[in-house]
């Protein structure tokens, strides 16, 4: 029964987090590009692959093609999930507004990009990746299933790997030194807790 109440919790936040992206999204095809690193086949193959492992949770709350791969944790586990996963939305929501039209799923710079370092930005440099790190650990602790539960961190990791640093390239080549200095006060995944 709790096992239920967690599993639509966590399409209930899924549904919020795809809301949030879609709001936030609206109004960015307007915005002209001045710098467009059209990302390649790899990983365009594991973004597509993040929204099958979004995905899978819907296909295994609603039949029960993935029941052979289930496992079972405490209750006080899924309520750790639910916990981490809130967080999670809450990061994703807070660094979409504090991004606000330079936010793009893709890498382009458009005209009149800001560097943002204020709100999350202030701590972490790449918060929505934060973010879904939270999100996958939730989504594990929530969807206890070996398939449709670690699905998200499965391809969260190498999905960041391949990112994160054609990223940061393209900033330091864009903001210089601006950057660099921003880069030696801030985490990149995790808020850095020294200086």
């Amino acid at each position: 029964m709790l096992d239920t109440f967690f599993q639509y919790f966590f399409l209930f936040g899924l549904a919020v987090g795809t809301f949030i992206r879609k709001w936030y999204g609206t109004g960015r095809r307007r915005d002209r590009i001045t710098d467009d690193r059209t990302e390649g086949p790899v990983m365009w193959l594991l973004m597509s692959l993040w929204g099958v492992a979004q995905i899978l949770p819907i296909f295994y709350v609603l039949t029960s093609w993935l029941d052979f791969a289930n496992y079972h944790l405490p209750a006080w586990a899924g309520v750790a999930g639910a916990a981490i996963f809130v967080a999670g939305l809450w990061l994703l929501w807070r660094s979409h507004a504090d991004l606000g039209r330079n936010w793009s799923p893709t890498l382009p710079l458009k005209e009149g990009h800001a560097l943002a370092t204020d709100g999350v930005y202030r701590h972490i440099r790449h918060p929505m990746y934060a973010a879904h790190l939270l999100w996958g650990i939730g989504q594990a602790l929530l969807i206890q299933n070996w398939i449709a539960g670690w699905g998200g961190l499965v391809v969260f990791f190498p999905l960041t790997l391949l990112r994160v640093p054609p990223e940061e390239r393209m900033m330091l080549e864009q903001f210089g030194e601006e950057y660099r200095s921003y880069m030696e006060r801030t985490g990149g995944i995790i808020p850095r807790l020294w200086r």
